[in-house]
């Protein structure tokens, strides 16, 4: 099997530590410098690879809500009924490790610049669109196989993924109001009083 060029392999490398630095240092204190040490390259290959600091920034969000849509899609692939691949995929969105931790705080981060910013309006819009389709599909596929109440599925999963979104807030602020089993529980519960038949 050849191996993959390096050049291949650089660009996610580089974007998987900028979303590093986003989670953990934030946008304003960002330097591409920081970025290359995360990646364990020089200042060069950043600059290779991207222009500028926006340049980094957007690729980095883009990367992060791409990555978070693939690491999912063995859940949809798994041959479970359409309801228990729900409670799949909300466990998997729980910021409950180290990857899903970073991937929330980089979120975050999007939804605070992108108020200020219409390209990374554009890449939220866009991708995670994306995972609002994918939910309205699986609670969709749950009712027509009669294992979740009738509705609009659109309606439905805006609900949820709201709920979702302001728990995970909290979560990830260490609110003493919102643990992660809080959270947990409390999306089970929604799924099991509200969705299922």
């Amino acid at each position: 099997m050849p191996r993959p060029s390096v050049e291949a392999e650089r660009r996610p490398q580089i974007l998987a530590a900028a979303c590093e630095v986003i989670a953990t240092a934030g946008i304003p204190a960002l330097r591409l410098s920081d970025v290359a040490r995360e990646a364990g390259v020089s200042s060069g290959t950043v600059h290779y690879y991207f222009d500028t600091k926006k340049e980094v920034i957007t690729a980095a969000f883009e990367y992060n809500l791409t990555d978070s849509l693939m690491r999912r899609q063995d859940l949809l692939n798994s041959g479970k009924d359409s309801l228990a691949i729900l409670h799949d995929l909300v466990d998997s969105y729980l910021p409950h490790d180290d990857l899903s931790t970073r991937a929330w705080k980089v979120w975050l981060a999007l939804w605070a610049e992108g108020s200020r910013d219409t390209v990374l309006q554009e890449i939220n819009d866009r991708l995670y669109g994306q995972w609002r389709d994918v939910v309205a599909g699986v609670i969709g596929d749950a009712q027509r196989a009669g294992l979740a109440r009738p509705g609009d599925p659109v309606t439905v999963s805006n609900m949820l993924i709201g709920m979702l979104d302001g728990l995970a807030v909290q979560v990830v602020l260490h609110s003493s109001r919102m643990t992660l089993a809080d959270m947990r529980r409390t999306c089970r519960d929604f799924i099991a009083d509200i969705i299922a038949a």
